[in-house]
Parts: structure tokens; C-alpha cells; sequence
């Protein structure tokens, strides 16, 4: 009888890959988690338990047939775990990756909630792909025939990129409109390379490239093109910009020199990393090296901020946020790596205003923990007489992103939007009540995760292709 190559959580612990020193990974903008080696992966995947109901799989955004893909990685069998994995992800080493795992898939393992120790999903998932790249195992986009008709999408982040690859992949013509002169949206300018290296984004785009997806970068649609002239030339349009517009706060000092936008800063600091000469960096605006530096925010943005500050040599580096730890919207795993590195964070502190042009300090309120708001989240409130000044040179605002006013900067009034400035469309297809108009990831659900994005994409393009007669089941080979 074979030996059985699962269920082995009793007797196998959970293991990350190793993780670089502290002291190491501060000195750079490298991915901080090693690879797995072939055995450690093998190792871990049979820690499965292959349950009945596989929560890891339900919580999975994509509903990636996660247990299938370990049972194979498990058994040495790397290409067919690829495939699996492949097919219903179109970036799973991106996923890998960023995606919050322990709020996702291992946050719901089986053994995690007995006590054993999440299996390191994530971890594997990376290994997977990393190995099918290396290994020649990633397919070209090579359409078995070419459509006639074409689809414009407006965007080339991860939920854009998505589409075009399941559209492109069943022949249609495909144009990317994007405002910077990369495509990845933030997953090449929002996210840094110590949790996402750029060459692995780079890959992607040029094989969308090479496969004939069409981009047309630095283009700004409202300026250089009009929404009305993209419609016109295409089928349809599919709506991918994301939300840019940084999140403001209102308070005395607000304004002054020295006080920066998180996207600004990550967006330069990533321009950096790509070796481009950037003003804004060099005349030590965005460039925390020698400053002390206070981040406003309790996001992955926020930790994004804070572990960039240190990688460019900031004198101190704290992180200020309302709630407490455990009511923060960020990843723990992130915070956790954030301290390792020697980020401090003020908990209970929100900013009630600025002190000096340029900035010499934040004044901070403390707070506490009320009652629930409308969220059921415990309301933070004011400790009356406990405010101080933290001293800062560099103050980046990561609260959060609102969509831009698309029907005015587009000039189309017609555009269907909600209160919160999101655009209205299904959630399922992507359609909006302009024919032949869709819109995906956050542009309409507001800041969201990455694995929304490419879920929405695909299933975009989906309802897209069927619209057109062209109704294969999608799989990115």
C-alpha cells in the first residue's frame, strides 16, 4: 500500500520559510521570506488535513482549489499542482505573496482552528509558480484564433491585467489605457519590492505583451484620450482604475511642507527601485533618510509606509493609530514584521493637528475604546487633558483611498456612480448601465485586496465573452 503523503499535522509542525534577520533586510528593498526548498514544501503541503469542507477554499476570494493543489505539491507533483492553481488564478505568485493570508485562507484552516498550526498556503503557493516559471511550465498567450472584436480596459492593475489575459487568451483585441509608464498599477507602484520584487510583475506584463495585449502607457484618459473615443473604438470598455485619491484629514497645520500622501511616497520610492532619477527624491522631499518620520494609518498601506522609511535609512520610524492592535485593519503578520525591524507603534493615537511649516511635530490625542459604531467596531474617543507633541520631519498620511470624480474628469455625466463617488455595476459581470461599459475591482467595491481585483476581472471577462458568443470556460494556462 502507498504510504499516505497526508494528515500529517500531528506529527509535522507549521514552518515558514526562513526569514531574513532584521538587521539584513533593512539594508534593502529584497523580499524578506527565503523559497521553500522542494522537500520543505512537499513537507508542509502534507500537513493538510484534506477536510470535507474546505474552509481555506470557501475563503478564498478566487475559490482556488486549494487542497487539491497541496495533496499534488505533496506528492511531488509540481506541474499538475501548477495547473490547478493556474486555473482558477491568474497571478497566484503574486498572491502568494500579498495577499493576507491569515485573514483569508489560513485564517480558516481546519488544523489552525484545533490548535495544530495553519498550513503555510501562501508560502507554497509562491513555490508553485516560482518552480513552473523556472521550469518552462507557464504557457504563452497563444489564442487557437483571433476575434474580431476588441475590448478597451481602462486601468492596467491587477483586476485590468486579469481580464485582458482571460480575453486575450480566447482571441479577443485588447487595449490597456494607463496613466503611468508601467503597467501593474500598485502592484508596481503602490506595493514595495520587499513584499512584492519587481521582476515578478514585470514578467507578467511582458508576457500579456508578448501574447498581443496591446498597452498604451502614460496615457491619461481625460487628457490624452477621451472616454467617449476609447468607447468608440472599442466592443466594450471594462472600467479598472482603482481609487487614488488619498483619503484628507482636517486639522490646524494641514498643508505645511514636510506632510505627504502614502501613495506619493511608495510610488517614488518604487521609481527608485526601478533606477529612475526622480526630483522629488533627491531634493529629499520623499526620501525619509535622516528624519524622523510619523506614519498616520493602521492599513497595509501604513505598513507599507513605515518598513520603506526604515529601508531609507529614517533616524526613527512610529506608526500612529486610533485603535488598539487587535481592532487595526492591517495584516499581523505585517505589524509583526514592521517591529522586527524596529517601527514603533503608537496605539489609541490619532493626529489633532501639525506644528510647523515644515513640520516639526504632530500633536496627538490619546484615545479609547467605546461603544460599537455602526461597523460593531468598539468607536475610538478622545482621553481629554493627554495630548502631546511627537516630534516628526516627515509626516505620510496613509488613511485610506477614495475613488476620483470619474463623470467629470471623463466629461461623462452619464457614468453611473454611488454616494461614495464608486462606480454602480454588477457585481457579478462587471456591467454597468452604459452598453457595453463594465468596471471591476475597486473602482467599485472601494479600496479593497488584490485577489478581489483579479476575481472581478476574470469574472468580467467571463460575462464579456459570453455576450460575444465565445463561452469556453476560462483557464489561464
Amino acid at each position: 500500500m502507498a504510504k499516505q503523503p497526508m494528515l500529517k499535522f500531528i506529527t509535522v509542525s507549521r514552518d515558514m520559510p526562513e526569514k531574513r534577520l532584521p538587521n539584513l533586510r533593512r539594508e534593502d528593498f529584497n523580499e524578506i521570506y527565503a523559497e521553500y526548498a522542494d522537500e520543505k514544501a512537499k513537507e508542509q503541503s502534507s500537513r493538510c488535513s484534506q477536510c470535507g469542507v474546505p474552509y481555506c477554499q470557501t475563503h478564498c476570494p478566487l475559490h482556488n482549489n486549494i487542497p487539491d493543489w497541496l495533496r499534488l505539491t505533496a506528492e511531488g507533483r509540481l506541474k499538475e499542482a501548477y495547473e490547478v492553481s493556474q486555473a482558477t488564478n491568474t497571478f497566484p505568485e503574486i498572491c502568494g505573496r500579498i495577499c493576507p493570508q491569515d485573514r483569508l485562507c489560513e485564517g480558516n484552516c481546519v488544523i489552525e482552528q484545533s490548535g495544530h498550526g495553519t498550513v503555510t498556503i501562501g508560502s507554497v503557493e509562491k513555490y508553485i509558480t516560482d518552480t513552473a516559471w523556472e521550469n518552462g511550465w507557464v504557457q504563452a498567450i497563444k489564442p487557437h484564433s483571433e476575434r474580431t472584436e476588441s475590448v478597451g480596459i481602462i486601468g492596467a492593475g491587477p483586476g485590468g491585467l486579469a481580464a485582458a489575459d482571460v480575453l486575450r487568451r480566447q482571441g479577443v483585441q485588447v487595449t490597456i489605457y494607463d496613466r503611468y509608464d508601467r503597467a501593474g498599477g500598485l502592484l508596481t507602484y503602490g506595493i514595495p519590492g520587499f513584499k512584492l520584487e519587481k521582476d515578478v510583475v514585470m514578467r507578467r506584463n511582458d508576457q500579456l505583451a508578448e501574447g498581443g495585449v496591446k498597452f498604451e502607457l502614460n496615457c491619461n484618459v481625460g487628457v490624452d484620450i477621451s472616454f467617449a473615443d476609447i468607447r468608440a473604438k472599442h466592443d466594450a470598455v471594462i472600467i479598472a482604475t482603482g481609487v487614488y485619491k488619498t483619503r484628507e484629514i482636517q486639522a490646524p497645520g494641514v498643508g505645511g511642507v514636510g506632510l505627504e500622501r502614502a501613495i506619493d511616497f511608495l510610488t517614488v520610492s518604487n521609481r527608485k527601485s526601478f533606477g529612475d532619477t526622480v526630483e522629488e527624491f533627491e531634493s529629499g522631499r520623499l526620501n525619509a533618510h535622516g528624519k524622523k518620520v510619523v506614519v498616520i494609518g493602521g492599513g497595509d498601506t501604513a505598513m507599507d509606509c513605515v518598513r520603506t522609511s526604515i529601508r531609507q535609512g529614517a533616524t526613527s520610524v512610529k506608526c500612529l493609530y486610533r485603535r488598539d492592535r487587535a481592532n487595526m485593519p492591517g495584516s499581523q503578520r505585517e505589524v509583526q514584521n514592521a517591529e522586527e525591524e524596529g517601527v514603533v507603534f503608537e496605539w489609541l493615537s490619532a493626529p489633532k493637528g501639525f506644528v510647523g511649516d515644515p513640520v516639526t511635530g504632530v500633536m496627538v490625542q490619546k484615545m479609547r475604546l467605546g461603544a460599537p459604531d455602526a461597523t460593531g467596531r468598539q468607536a475610538p474617543e478622545v482621553i481629554e487633558g493627554a495630548d502631546y507633541v511627537e516630534e516628526a520631519d516627515l509626516v505620510i498620511m496613509a488613511l485610506g483611498f477614495e475613488p476620483e470624480d470619474l463623470p467629470t474628469l471623463w466629461s461623462t455625466p452619464e457614468l453611473p456612480v454611488n454616494r461614495w463617488g464608486t462606480i454602480k455595476a454588477d457585481y457579478i459581470t462587471g456591467a454597468t448601465e452604459l452598453d457595453g461599459v463594465y468596471a471591476v475591482g475597486d473602482i467599485v467595491r472601494g479600496a479593497s485586496l488584490v485577489v478581489w481585483a483579479i476575481k472581478d476581472g476574470r469574472d468580467c471577462a467571463q460575462a464579456i465573452l459570453e455576450n460575444m458568443g465565445a463561452t469556453t470556460a476560462i483557464a489561464a494556462e
